[in-house]
């Protein structure tokens, strides 16, 4: 493993920082706390400039290298998830029912020490951003820090991130060309029928049997309706109707999720599922609407970024601590929008064996923070060596 000798040397100042940032989890956009830490740890380390309140408590630190030359960004979500924290760790959250399930206090962490290196060095032409985004386990703030203009606003020409992957081998760099993560999209499903005496089924309009109806016949559209080489996963998640045994509800709510990587894959679904739903109401004599959420789109990376990528982790982990053509996730991320905008890359790291990802027992691997910053470094360097 050929970590960045400065950046070892910082490995106990990175787990010092993402251990307090794990104490303080916060949600969405009302990151308060984190955004101030990140901010002093910005001016400790002398960057050029720090731009605050983008997406509200969002983050975009500026380094200038030497002479003339692009921007590239680097980013790093730091926002939390609605969970009470089972790990037992000393620096357990403070804040009840929130924690760090999700790694986002290590990609801080290990954003920072890449800065810090970067800001010490400038063994770099152009400009680095640094990108610390809130809310991307709720709400999109990738997508409002793009729609505030990061990335013409500080003139950036390619984007990075990385995310932890526990479960996969310490130290390995997990990435692919083209569609890496899921587009995720809502559905719910209003069934209204005729409610009545569980006796009398004959004298109601029985909308459970209505959405057990339509559930079903959702299943046909993976199995019927797409290419079986085009991924797709619609999963009814909830059905909530009744209060009692012997009384046939008025309506019943069905809903769930779709993950899809293609426009015509979804836009497919669309249509069958709106088909599905209103044939089915008239097949059981109900009225059913279906309203569909559009969520986080397509995580796609960039084919020369990804190789480009590919290439800098090697440096860092061995060609055999790189595996750049895995098969995609039906996760979602919100770095989407940033890649919409920008050509560029996303890529795993492994941690190790542990809890997975939204797990109340989750915890960052602190020894994995010197990988990932490296990796950005030589990222910089690489993309953008003194001419």
């Amino acid at each position: 493993m050929a970590i960045i000798n400065r950046i070892g040397d910082l490995a106990p100042d990175m787990a010092a920082w993402r251990q307090h940032l794990h104490t303080i989890p916060e949600l969405s956009f009302d990151c308060p706390k984190t955004s101030a830490f990140i901010k002093e740890r910005l001016e400790e380390m002398g960057v050029d400039e720090i731009h605050g309140s983008i997406a509200q408590t969002g983050i975009v630190a500026i380094i200038r290298g030497v002479g003339e030359g692009p921007t590239i960004g680097l980013r790093a979500d730091f926002d939390a998830l609605p969970i009470e924290e089972e790990t037992g760790v000393e620096y357990a959250s403070t804040h009840p029912g929130q924690m760090h399930a999700c790694g986002h206090d290590g990609h801080t962490a290990m954003l920072l020490g890449a800065g810090k290196y970067l800001a010490e060095t400038r063994n770099f032409s152009g400009s680095v951003a640094l990108i610390f985004q809130p809310a991307e386990e709720d709400g999109g703030g990738g997508e409002v820090m793009v729609q505030e203009g990061i990335m013409d606003r500080f003139n950036i020409g390619e984007v990075y991130a990385i995310h932890n992957a526990p479960g996969k081998d310490f130290g390995r760099f997990h990435t692919r060309a083209g569609p890496i993560m899921a587009a995720a999209d809502t559905f719910h499903i209003h069934v209204t029928g005729k409610g009545g005496h569980g006796a009398r089924p004959y004298d109601c309009v029985d909308p459970v049997v209505a959405a057990c109806g339509i559930v079903t016949a959702l299943q046909t559209i993976v199995s019927r309706n797409h290419n079986t080489r085009d991924s797709l996963v619609i999963s009814t998640t909830q059905i909530h109707t009744g209060t009692t045994d012997n009384v046939i509800p008025e309506t019943a709510y069905i809903n769930g999720t779709i993950r899809t990587f293609d426009k015509d894959v979804q836009s497919m679904v669309v249509r069958r599922m709106e088909e599905v739903v209103a044939g089915q109401a008239v097949a059981y004599g109900c009225d059913a609407k279906l309203d569909i959420e559009f969520g986080y789109p397509p995580t796609v990376n960039d084919a020369a970024k990804v190789d480009f990528a590919a290439e800098v982790a090697a440096d860092v982990a061995g060609e055999a601590g790189v595996d750049a053509n895995i098969d995609p996730v039906m996760g979602a991320e919100d770095f989407s929008y940033m890649l919409e905008k920008r050509p560029g890359a996303y890529l795993m790291l492994g941690q190790g064996d542990g809890a997975g990802v939204h797990h109340p027992k989750y915890n960052f691997n602190d020894e994995i923070a010197p990988i990932g910053a490296s990796f950005f470094a030589r990222l910089v360097e690489t993309a953008q060596p003194l001419r």
